[in-house]
């Protein structure tokens, strides 16, 4: 296999709507991690409970888990591109009312509750139309290539969003960060009304959507390889990314550094998981990433079991940079390896599943992680987690050979 090289790593970016999705997607995600560190601070203000931080984790991801599904028959039906559209001027009008309620003091957790909820059901229509609508932004030769740079667009906001907002939390409260995520909108409608996409050609009578439902979880349930990649995703979603609902307890309790620090912290995470994503993008086949998902949950796991047991703030910082960097390669190489297998009528429908396995679950991963760390500490529920996902890459990494997962990418005839 050819040694990956840099003249690679941004090859999607020849296609013009992938490079106005690009530029757009950056603005917009600077701003949403700003509203996700500012969310966090402002519940853990106002209620000082790890319970509740942890459900209103599950408020903004549980629509995901009963809509994601059906949204991908949606996308199946309808224009995916007018369906991005459609979430991030909901998304938009979310945060702006989240400011204004802030702004004017007016906000209570009640309120924090509704619109989380709102928002999950936006990320339970967008998460699978935009995932479907890459490839057709640069087709199936770069699609590796864009996923891959789409997440370190996505890692690049989540190094620079939780900075700025740890400093603007700590000095002008939270409402401004709302603010300014919701004007950060505007740059990612505008890049996606420029985009030249030909007129949607699908039928959308074709199919009773129910009887699509059950095409669609047949189709995925009766492939063993990606029927495993999801399951483990699911353990990971389940029990090792709640770490990132608990992070305010680590920065005010276990560390003591307060909003700065917290933003620290997360800032740390997202650079390991930057990294991840150019790795990823300087691949050049999709050979191979059955294994890496493997290795790299199995990292990742062992990343949160040494950082739930640092109690110096620097050492945290810099464990979570490997524990990003191996759960960014395992979520990209996993996204990719789906997407590269599915057959593209099925796309929107085993996305959608895609999203349920991976923020659908989340919720009750958030409820599980604060009920732990409200009776066994913080520390605790984050190690417990790490070793649930060793335990989960074991098992995969076991079953690897007999799925033979190369082997139907080259039946595909996926050269990525």
């Amino acid at each position: 296999m050819p040694a990956p090289g840099r003249r690679h790593m941004f090859r999607a970016l020849r296609h013009r709507n992938f490079r106005l999705f690009f530029a757009g997607q950056i603005v917009s995600l600077t701003g949403t991690w700003m509203q996700s560190l500012a969310q966090s601070w402002l519940v853990y203000r106002l209620t000082q409970s790890a319970a509740l931080l942890g459900a209103v984790g599950f408020a903004s991801q549980v629509p995901v888990l009963f809509l994601s599904t059906l949204a991908g028959i949606f996308a199946d039906r309808h224009s995916r591109h007018r369906i991005v559209i459609s979430t991030q001027v909901a998304m938009m009008a979310q945060a702006l009312v989240m400011a204004a309620l802030t702004l004017t003091g007016l906000i209570t957790v009640w309120e924090i509750f509704a619109l989380s909820l709102f928002l999950g059901v936006c990320n339970a229509f967008d998460i699978p139309a935009r995932q479907s609508f890459l490839v057709e932004m640069v087709g199936d030769e770069d699609l590796m290539n864009a996923i891959a740079l789409n997440s370190s667009m996505f890692n690049s906001a989540r190094m620079i969003g939780p900075a700025v907002a740890g400093i603007l939390v700590a000095t002008l409260g939270e409402g401004l960060c709302f603010m300014i995520n919701g004007l950060s909108y505007v740059a990612v409608i505008a890049g996606l009304l420029m985009m030249d996409v030909p007129a949607h050609s699908r039928d959308p009578g074709r199919a009773r959507a129910l009887f699509q439902l059950r095409e669609g979880i047949a189709y995925t349930w009766g492939n063993a390889a990606i029927r495993s990649l999801l399951t483990l995703l699911a353990v990971v979603s389940l029990l090792g990314l709640p770490y990132a609902v608990l992070m305010p307890i680590f920065a005010e309790e276990v560390l003591d550094s307060g909003p700065r620090g917290l933003g620290g912290l997360m800032t740390a995470a997202a650079f390991g998981a930057l990294i991840g994503a150019l790795w990823l993008a300087r691949r050049k086949h999709v050979m191979g990433l059955d294994r890496v998902v493997v290795r790299a949950c199995a990292g990742f796991g062992a990343g949160l079991i040494f950082f739930a047991l640092s109690r110096n703030y620097w050492l945290s910082a810099a464990c979570l940079i490997p524990a990003g960097y191996c759960i960014m390669a395992q979520l990209g190489a996993t996204n990719t390896l789906i997407q590269s297998i599915v057959n593209n009528a099925m796309r929107g429908r085993v996305m959608g599943l895609y999203a349920t396995m991976f923020l659908g679950v989340a919720p009750f991963g958030s409820l599980l992680g604060g009920f732990l760390a409200h009776h066994f500490g913080a520390p605790a529920a984050v190690a417990l987690g790490g070793i649930a996902c060793i335990a989960a890459a074991s098992a995969l990494g076991m079953k690897v050979r007999r799925l033979d997962i190369d082997a139907q990418l080259r039946a595909t005839s996926c050269r990525l």
